[in-house]
């Protein structure tokens, strides 16, 4: 939570998969310090499918609830990289994977979609510069894990210069939902 530039709270834990709901004690946390909150920023993927949702969820409710601006970010641009200029890419399932490329919290190219072949490429002709990526990514070893913050989300969110969605949050959706039928049993 940020006062100005100081921030006011962070805590960081971790949600896989299966556990989003450590956002809600986060949350609970962040509002002690309310006092008033005049803009909720959210990450907006790509990421877990549930968790971008729930995040989106939990921002439109603190807005309604506190009357405040509601902003969105990519996540990959929020990433807690340690510079300003940066490659994201990961695993967008289905034998492909997405490419960003990040300059101070802005993605000026991304996210988009490859085949590991077409990312190679991609990556081969960048001038040198470090590469990101969310979780561990074994087809590109020398990527750097870096997770996207809070804290990274509200500071473009408070510079203004990142925000890609306003009051109306949609997930960075990198493909149309595929969706499979059960399988007989």
């Amino acid at each position: 939570m940020l006062r100005g530039k100081d921030f006011l709270f962070e805590e960081t834990f971790t949600a896989d998969r299966s556990h989003s709901a450590s956002l809600f004690g986060a949350l609970e946390g962040a509002l002690k310090f309310a006092s008033p909150i005049d803009q909720v920023a959210v990450g907006l993927g790509p990421g877990s499918y549930a968790g971008v949702r729930i995040a989106i969820a939990a921002g439109i409710g603190l807005q309604l609830g506190m009357r405040a601006a509601l902003v969105g970010v990519p996540s990959v641009a929020a990433l807690d990289a340690g510079t300003t200029e940066y490659v994201a890419i990961g695993d967008a399932r289905r034998d492909a994977f997405y490419f960003t490329h990040v300059i101070n919290g802005i993605c000026v190219a991304g996210p988009r979609l490859h085949t590991e072949a077409e990312l190679r490429a991609l990556l081969a002709l960048l001038p040198r510069m470090p590469v990101f990526t969310s979780g561990p990514l074994p087809t590109f070893p020398d990527a750097r894990v870096a997770q996207p913050t809070a804290a990274c989300v509200s500071r473009i969110a408070s510079g203004k210069t990142g925000i890609t969605a306003r009051e109306s949050l949609e997930p960075v959706y990198l493909r149309e939902p595929h969706i499979t039928t059960a399988t007989p049993a």
